[in-house]
């Protein structure tokens, strides 16, 4: 299927969202509070991810390597941490909800990803 690269952006964005709230549902201490909040924290998450999460990702390579990538995950932990600081109607109550809520909301945009575009 073809999307128009601005329509193909707004969809990624749309599924992102889900994937929040998705997430927002399993993972006990992960709220989100409307779609419209999925919607910002989406957005705010990709800013972040892209320019906080890239400097963080950096510097703890060689712990990522060790850890064969799980230490990837801890710095999504710490950049949505950052996120629902920001965003309102998005907290996060505690790390080990950053945490599991940042493995599943991979896994979550993944699988939604491959079967909605």
């Amino acid at each position: 299927m073809y999307l128009s690269p601005g329509m193909g952006t707004i969809l990624h964005w749309c599924v992102s969202a889900f994937a929040f709230l998705v997430t927002a549902y399993v993972i006990p201490g992960f709220e989100v509070g409307s779609f419209v909040a999925a919607l910002i924290a989406a957005a705010v998450y990709a800013f972040a991810n892209m320019t906080v999460g890239i400097v963080l990702k950096v510097m703890t390579l060689p712990l990522s390597i060790l850890t064969f990538g799980i230490f990837f995950f801890v710095v999504d932990a710490i950049v949505l941490k950052m996120c629902a600081a920001v965003v309102p109607k998005f907290s996060i109550k505690s790390w080990w909800s950053a945490f599991f809520g940042a493995l599943l909301l991979s896994l979550s945009n993944s699988i939604l990803h491959y079967y909605l575009i």
